[in-house]
């Protein structure tokens, strides 16, 4: 009988292994974009938490500010890195009934 339900719970481990990989991999296809600056500088980062792209605006680009621009991508940066965790902590949750499985995200 105990052998029975371990095979079980080592399938169900299996799957969700298998669903996880999955996963990841269709998380790597989804972005997320965020702005600052009022839309001066726009970063695309997928699922991965890698950037995709960096859009900044000629208007953003002040020889005498170089600060403003590095502040406004680095905002814009954080906050895209941001919400793909945040994506991607959300999409593992629908896959592991919202157990915290450590090492997974």
């Amino acid at each position: 009988m105990m052998g029975g339900n371990m095979q079980k719970m080592m399938k169900q481990v299996q799957k969700m292994q298998a669903d996880m990989a999955k996963l990841q991999e269709e998380l790597g296809d989804r972005t997320v974009e965020s702005t600052s600056g009022g839309g001066v500088v726009k970063v695309v980062a997928n699922g991965k938490q890698e950037l995709i792209s960096v859009e900044i605006k000629p208007e953003a680009v002040d020889p005498e500010d170089v600060d403003m621009l590095q502040d406004l991508i680095l905002s814009a940066v954080n906050n895209a890195l941001n919400q793909s965790r945040e994506m991607v902590s959300k999409e593992m949750g629908k896959l592991t009934g919202g157990m915290n499985i450590p090492g997974l995200m």
